[in-house]
């Protein structure tokens, strides 16, 4: 108990220097107006970084591609070295494993249990990247602009342009969905709903450029930049990243079963008198 009191103790009193100093140094200045470092976050019209020299590209796409090889190195991984090694008393990695794919699964049967085998496989990859996508930006990798600068890679559904993707994606899977159980008919209520794509799109891009911009507007001021991105920025990014996940799958799911079922015909025995 006492050793818990000194380590505490200590924590205070390292937050409560740094604060201090923080105070003390006040601002060193900065070559652009806080304005403009909120609406190069948006929009990457300045902090551009160079594709293999091709061409220049906003740093969302470079998360993107690293978040991409980072998940199908670890699919690889899974497969090959702990999959096969499953056991019937399963241990912890494969309790996290079985109740990660257990969630989407569960989703896409409830929502969907006529047909949810491939809901179930989209709506896991849909959120295992939204998920792991979204806490990449906690790992702060750094990559240099076209003028030199260091910039943070950011979570790849910040982009507008990766939010919209994924949002019309989910929309045509839908639509498939409709397809596959209700052919024409299908693509008619699914085309019911011509304002999904747009709502998943920017409701996924909102969330996340929320969080962006806190943690931006705090980083700004060298006053508050020493302690309390670390409590904003982790909180609003794992915030996020469960919101975000469980609402685009959830919406995908409930949409794809709507559509793709099938319409129930009364039996020849039950007939409503008048």
């Amino acid at each position: 108990m006492k050793q818990h009191k000194k380590v505490l103790a200590l924590w205070l009193m390292a937050i409560l220097l740094l604060l201090a100093g923080a105070l003390l140094t006040g601002s060193p200045g900065r070559s652009e107006s806080v304005q403009e470092a909120m609406r190069d976050a948006v929009l990457h019209n300045v902090n551009q970084i160079s594709l293999l020299g091709l061409k220049a590209v906003n740093p969302g796409l470079i998360s993107a591609f690293t978040v991409t090889g980072i998940l199908l190195l670890l699919a690889v991984c899974l497969r090959v070295f702990v999959i096969p090694r499953f056991q019937y008393t399963p241990g912890r990695l494969q309790l996290l494993l079985e109740e990660w794919v257990g969630l989407f699964d569960g989703m896409a049967k409830g929502s969907s249990p006529h047909r949810c085998g491939f809901l179930g496989l989209y709506i896991f990859s849909a959120g295992s990247y939204i998920f792991v996508g979204t806490l990449f930006e906690l790992l702060g990798l750094q990559a240099i602009t076209l003028h030199g600068h260091n910039v943070t890679l950011p979570a790849p559904l910040s982009d507008v342009n990766a939010a919209i993707a994924l949002g019309c994606l989910s929309y045509l899977v839908i639509l498939s969905g409709g397809i596959a159980g209700n052919g024409v008919k299908g693509i008619g209520k699914t085309l019911k709903e011509f304002s999904l794509p747009i709502s998943m799109s920017f409701r996924l891009f909102g969330a996340l450029l929320s969080g962006l911009l806190v943690t931006e507007l705090v980083y700004y001021f060298v006053s508050l930049s020493f302690v309390l991105p670390v409590v904003v920025g982790v909180l609003f990014t794992l915030l996020h990243a469960l919101i975000q996940t469980y609402v685009l799958t959830m919406l995908t799911a409930m949409y794809y079963g709507e559509v793709s079922e099938r319409p129930h015909k009364p039996e020849d025995g039950q007939k409503t008198n008048n």
